[in-house]
């Protein structure tokens, strides 16, 4: 177990996974400077960990993530330049994390709400406990989801719902959560993490090559990139020489498991 942000952060690996954990349950885990200035150096030691296929991220205490932490917003708000340099901060920690090539997917308990949304929209797969709420409330503070977090806002449910929910800041249930595209999966809370477990483990039995590129690729479908470039045609052509195709053509032809290295 690694611990970041003063324990808020707690990190374990059991190749092929790796499990991070927001960690402060008697907030709800709501996320403080500590947690997010943490949250690059989390992404930067998973992706330079080669037995890490897929990462986990769950809240403790049966809850994702409450929102930031309000207490800190005297702070965090001082001033323009301050509330600057919160926003830059938030952005890199969720582009970290959404920059990982190695598939993250979000386990989602009870609340799921603001800045705790914002970490769930920036992991690629998320899958949700029945009795899970989500939402997007800042317009109930009077502040502002940024440009970024927005865009995954829409990537995931599309404009419309996206300002609907931003209008009302209303808490979506799971099931409905589900129904607007906000998450992938909704299972009973006692099987969920074993749902999420054996998702991870069927990811990272495939090849980590071709699900680095499929990330790759479609972060650039979101951004509106319509055709090829030499550097997505490079990798096409990259697959088809690379060790992973031909150990996936062999495990083909004699009828059995591919094994990645």
């Amino acid at each position: 177990m690694i611990s970041y942000a003063e324990g808020a952060l707690e990190l374990s690996i059991e190749a092929p996974l790796a499990r991070l954990t927001l960690n402060r349950p008697t907030a709800r885990n709501a996320l403080n400077l500590a947690m997010w200035r943490a949250l690059p150096d989390v992404a930067a030691l998973i992706a330079a960990d080669p037995s890490v296929r897929a990462l986990i991220v769950r809240g403790a205490g049966g809850n994702f993530a409450s929102g930031a932490d309000i207490a800190e917003f005297p702070t965090v708000f001082a001033d323009r330049a301050s509330a600057l340099d919160y926003g830059r901060l938030i952005e890199t920690a969720t582009a970290a994390l959404q920059a990982l090539e190695k598939p993250v997917i979000a386990l989602i308990e009870g609340y799921c709400i603001g800045a705790g949304l914002a970490v769930a929209l920036a992991s690629d797969l998320r899958m949700a406990a029945s009795g899970a709420k989500l939402g997007a409330p800042p317009a109930k503070l009077g502040l502002m989801y940024s440009l970024i977090d927005t865009r995954r806002l829409v990537h995931a449910v599309g404009p419309s719902q996206a300002k609907a929910m931003l209008f009302t800041g209303v808490l979506h249930p799971a099931a409905e959560a589900l129904r607007l595209g906000l998450v992938d999966e909704v299972h009973p809370e006692a099987a969920l993490e074993d749902a999420v477990r054996a998702k991870a483990l069927d990811i990272a039995a495939l090849s980590a090559w071709s699900i680095g590129r499929a990330k790759a690729v479609v972060s650039r479908v979101l951004d509106g990139v319509t055709e090829d470039s030499e550097e997505t045609r490079g990798w096409f052509a990259d697959g088809a020489l690379g060790a992973d195709f031909a150990e996936g053509l062999a495990a083909f032809n004699a009828k059995r498991r591919p094994v990645f290295p």
